[in-house]
C-alpha cells in the first residue's frame, strides 16, 4: 500500500513514518506533506492508495484538500 503522510508538524510525520515500517514492507511512504497544498501536488506526481491527512495545517488545511481530492 501506497501511502502519502500529511501533517503540518515533523516530529508527527517522522512518528507516523516509523509505525508504519515497523508494520511491515507491505507499507510504503511514498510522500510526506506539510499542508494541503502539497498533499494535492505529491497526488499528482505518486500514486498514492491512502493518505493520512491531518485536518489543522496552514494554508490548505486537510479539510479543504480532501473535498479537492474527491472532486478530482
Amino acid at each position: 500500500m501506497r501511502i502519502l503522510i500529511a501533517d503540518d508538524e515533523a516530529p508527527a510525520r517522522a512518528r507516523l513514518a516509523a509505525l508504519l515500517v515497523a508494520a511491515g514492507p507491505e507499507y510504503e511512504v511514498v510522500a510526506q506533506a506539510a499542508n494541503g497544498a502539497e498533499v494535492l501536488a505529491k497526488c499528482e506526481q505518486h500514486a498514492v492508495d491512502l493518505i493520512l491527512l491531518d485536518i489543522r495545517m496552514p494554508g490548505m488545511d486537510g479539510i479543504q484538500a480532501a473535498l479537492t481530492l474527491a472532486e478530482s
